[in-house]
């Protein structure tokens, strides 16, 4: 995981919510790119702090989820 997310406004970054996502207030996520990492949060809490994971392990992550 990066530290990037310290002092970082995630507010600014572009956020996408998982394609997944029923609408129902279900478990979502929302992503978004940042320099240097890839950034996680729950999207029914904005508030709390997203996860910082390094693109490469990222990209790892969708590529199994995907099969």
């Amino acid at each position: 995981m990066s530290g990037e997310s310290a002092g970082l406004d995630v507010e600014a970054l572009t956020w996408f919510k998982s394609s997944y996502s029923a609408g129902d207030g279900g478990q979502c996520i929302e992503v978004a790119a940042g320099t240097g990492a890839v950034h996680v949060r729950d999207s029914k809490d904005t508030t709390r702090t997203a996860l910082a994971v390094d693109p490469t392990a990222w990209s790892a992550f969708v590529e199994f989820a995907a099969r």
